[in-house]
């Protein structure tokens, strides 16, 4: 079954594309000291608002800084922001999700009620929520994406949960004595894990946008550092006399964004025997 997956997944051209620009992204922030041509924050007041050149390969911003070495230093910031906040909202709406619909009763009602309170809000306006509460900085930006998530997380797992419930391994699991919650995490889970995968995948995709959102509004990681989000703010106030300013970083955020959808669209045609030739 999972090789048939696995080859399902690489027979899919377009998911391996993503998968490769996704891969190559992660790797770039990992390896940003190795890769950037200068520090992110060093100034050249000779090199201010200068297009792109040799030594500048993407241009230089508005106190001389190197656009690329920021935009490669910026990718830490979204890509652990979108990778942290979708692990946090996976864990805490998928674990809520299965226990409502599994124990059903008082927990269901409460559980589905607050879910679909919170799903009422848009993304952006449910995050600014969030860090209007907790503040800024990297952590709470995490947290603040994880709590717009995890809703959707728990409907999904809910609904899953609720189907799988009544299927015979799991009336056979309870005739042997086990436990409410070793059912839920051996038997339920791993059923359902692949579909919430899927959505995880997709979802890192605008836990990244909303992270752009936040930070161009002023709140998410404070200036100096450089995210995607804040150099366009900063770039916008150029758009004009250097365009490239809030160009490049905006490229960045299109291309990660459109991988991690096509990584997820590849994962869920394999793990969908309905889209399977």
């Amino acid at each position: 079954m999972k090789s048939r997956r696995v080859r399902a997944f690489i027979r899919n051209r377009t998911a391996v594309i993503g998968a490769v620009v996704a891969g190559l992204m992660v790797l770039a922030a990992v390896c940003a000291p190795l890769l950037a041509p200068a520090d992110p924050l060093a100034q050249d007041v000779y090199a201010k608002l200068s297009p792109p050149s040799d030594v500048h390969p993407l241009g230089a911003d508005d106190f001389g800084r190197d656009v690329l070495s920021r935009i490669i230093y910026g990718a830490r910031i979204s890509l652990t922001v979108g990778i942290f906040s979708v692990l946090l909202g996976m864990g805490a709406g998928t674990l809520l999700g299965l226990a409502a619909g599994y124990f059903r009763g008082w927990l269901e009602m409460a559980v589905m009620r607050i879910a679909d309170v919170l799903m009422a809000f848009p993304t952006l306006v449910m995050g600014l929520l969030v860090m209007a509460i907790l503040g800024t900085g990297l952590g709470k930006l995490i947290v603040a994406i994880g709590v717009v998530l995890a809703p959707r997380f728990a409907r999904l797992a809910y609904g899953a949960a609720v189907s799988v419930r009544e299927t015979e391994f799991v009336d056979a699991a309870h005739a042997i004595g086990e436990s409410p919650w070793r059912i839920l995490l051996r038997h339920i889970l791993p059923n359902v894990f692949g579909e919430i995968l899927v959505m995880g995948t997709l979802w890192t995709a605008t836990a990244i946008r909303i992270e752009a959102n936040l930070s161009f509004i002023g709140l998410g990681v404070s200036p100096p550092t450089p995210t995607w989000g804040n150099m366009i703010r900063e770039g916008v106030n150029w758009i004009v006399v250097a365009p490239w300013l809030p160009v490049f970083p905006g490229l960045a955020i299109l291309i990660t964004v459109l991988a991690f959808n096509m990584v997820g669209d590849g994962l869920r045609d394999a793990v969908d025997p309905k889209l399977q030739a």
